[in-house]
């Protein structure tokens, strides 16, 4: 993912430990300059389409542009294809893209085109709502553990556990999973994290008394224990997270509707794309295609990447019966798609949604694209090591 962002230093740097600490916020920055400079942008161009253009004819067949749609995905937030029917729809349209819906074969011209609407609109994206690389060491968690407010929060956790009959281990799994990044803990759910970090220093804790049931006592002398161990664990193999915030309350699709110029000219974007029978018109059915063309611009993620949007999403089709699968003409289709924003911006003002998400960078980011190599981010997370 973070191989598609650009990103900068942050202006914040404290001392902690006797060392200096950074953290790298993802704003966009570089990909909207790359694009921005004509010169650099041709010659990135050139160079991965023909990485991209295997059998070399100049063209771009739909299997050779499978990689990039992939990695487009990947730095979307989308889960992998063949994961999601909800998310597999998006990388379709992303395909469609390239393509059109018709050709296929696409041109350089035509590559670079679409690539750099895409580029932009996530630059667009990041610029709103960053996201900042944190590298963990175990500092914050060893100040965390030993503050005063380590004791009632210890003691909360196990208050909330479901059943008191549960083994010392899985009150401990628990225990790691109420921590966040603020308390300096990386996502105990995470595979890597599990492996590298979790299961290790439980391994540094009695066997016998990890499968017994918990007592409030051993629970927080063991968790304070397990931390200690972390604290340990993460000083020798540095974890770098990627945290983001977002917080959809309608705002963006206020702005749109509000601007009749930019809603039209949007529209008419929307429906010029679209197929349409020798009467001119469409199915119903593309609404949701539209809505997801129309995403950025009003401040919403794609279909299939949020679920409590999803939902807001859904609802707002069943209002003005958008699933019905009646064929309209252009102006039936943007009334509709008018109404459905309208309806999603009404229940995000009453009900505003936020999510934080928190993912582990655990692998090396030069492979993680095929498209946009990170020069800078990896240097960056390798000076603290």
């Amino acid at each position: 993912m973070a191989s598609w962002l650009g990103r900068k230093e942050s202006g914040e740097k404290g001392t902690k430990g006797g060392e200096e600490e950074k953290k790298v916020v993802l704003d966009g920055t570089e990909i909207r300059e790359l694009v921005e400079n004509k010169e650099a942008f041709t010659t990135f161009v050139d160079h991965k389409f023909q990485e991209l253009d295997v059998n070399h004819d100049g063209k771009l067949s739909v299997k050779e542009l499978q990689p990039a749609v992939a990695d487009i995905g990947v730095a979307l937030g989308l889960p992998a294809q063949g994961t999601s029917p909800d998310s597999d729809h998006i990388y379709s349209e992303v395909l469609n893209e390239f393509t059109h819906g018709k050709q296929e074969q696409v041109s350089k011209s035509e590559f670079r085109e679409v690539l750099s609407d895409i580029l932009l609109g996530m630059a667009a994206g990041l610029k709103r709502d960053p996201i900042v690389i944190l590298r963990m060491d175990g500092e914050d968690v060893k100040e965390f553990v030993e503050s005063p407010k380590f004791e009632p929060e210890a003691l909360s956790i196990f208050s909330q556990m479901e059943s008191a009959n549960e083994s010392l281990r899985k009150c401990l799994t628990v225990g790691l999973q109420q921590l966040t990044v603020e308390h300096g803990m990386p996502p105990a759910s995470d595979s890597w994290v599990i492996s590298n970090i979790v299961e290790p220093a439980l391994q540094s804790l009695s066997t016998d008394l990890l499968e017994q049931p918990a007592s409030q006592d051993t629970f927080f002398e063991e968790f304070k224990k397990l931390l200690n161990n972390i604290i340990q664990r993460l000083q020798e193999h540095p974890v770098i997270v990627a945290h983001n915030e977002n917080t959809f309350d309608g705002s963006g699709i206020k702005r749109l509707l509000s601007n009749k110029f930019e809603l039209d000219k949007l529209l008419d974007s929307v429906w010029r794309d679209l197929p349409k029978d020798q009467h001119q018109k469409t199915p119903k059915d593309y609404l949701r295609v539209a809505l997801d063309r129309m995403a950025s611009s009003a401040d919403l993620p794609p279909y299939g990447a949020v679920d409590q949007v999803d939902a807001v999403v859904n609802e707002a089709f069943k209002m003005v019966n958008a699933d019905d699968g009646k064929i309209v003409d252009e102006a039936e289709f943007k009334k509709t798609l008018t109404e459905i924003l309208g309806s999603v911006m009404l229940q995000l003002e009453g009900n505003p949604i936020s999510i934080s998400s928190n993912s582990v960078v655990h692998e090396p980011l030069e492979s993680s694209s095929t498209l946009l190599p990170p020069p800078s981010l990896q240097t960056s997370q390798n000076e603290g090591d």
